[in-house]
């Protein structure tokens, strides 16, 4: 539903949503919101990838006598296991970024993201702008996600590029 629609067409709907479930000002309304969000993207990824595996793998384990539960956990996800990494990361850091929900979702400074948080660095009157701050910030939070690519890099690459070529 996200992914089809800007997030400020949303926005209202899941705002109504929220409120109705008493999560207003709440981790867990960052946390369903987050996972409504990226529930959509993942899914395609995924969707993509899984077309592209060999109807004969799923053929052959039958043959064998596999049941459906055990191609899935002893076929299918080991072979999944780039692809779910790379998903993982894009949603991570798709979650990472986000900024209107976080700012509409709440009030605290305790509750409040990272993003957030930044966006309402202020100055010391209303004619100052601390840059200085601002981008120490940024470059401070953008160092996790620099690190989390660099450790899964192969697993990236691979899950990007699997599918891409028939064999």
């Amino acid at each position: 539903m996200i992914s089809i629609f800007p997030q400020v067409v949303v926005l209202s709907g899941m705002f109504e949503l929220i409120n109705w479930l008493g999560l207003f000002n709440r981790p867990s309304a960052l946390i369903l919101t987050y996972l409504l969000s990226t529930v959509p993207f993942t899914t395609w990824i995924l969707t993509t990838f899984i077309r592209e595996f060999p109807r004969e793998l799923e053929e052959a384990a039958i043959v064998d006598g596999c049941s459906h539960l055990r191609i899935l956990l002893k076929i299918l996800l080991p072979l999944m296991g780039p692809s779910l990494a790379s998903t993982g990361i894009l949603a991570f850091i798709l979650a990472w970024n986000e900024f209107l929900f976080a700012l509409t979702f709440t009030l605290t400074d305790e509750n409040r993201t990272v993003p957030v948080a930044i966006g309402l660095i202020a100055g010391t009157n209303r004619y100052e702008y601390p840059f200085g701050q601002i981008m120490a910030a940024s470059v401070t939070v953008t160092l996790p996600l620099i690190a989390v690519v660099l450790i899964f890099q192969r697993r990236i690459v691979a899950g990007l590029t699997a599918g891409a070529v028939k064999g």
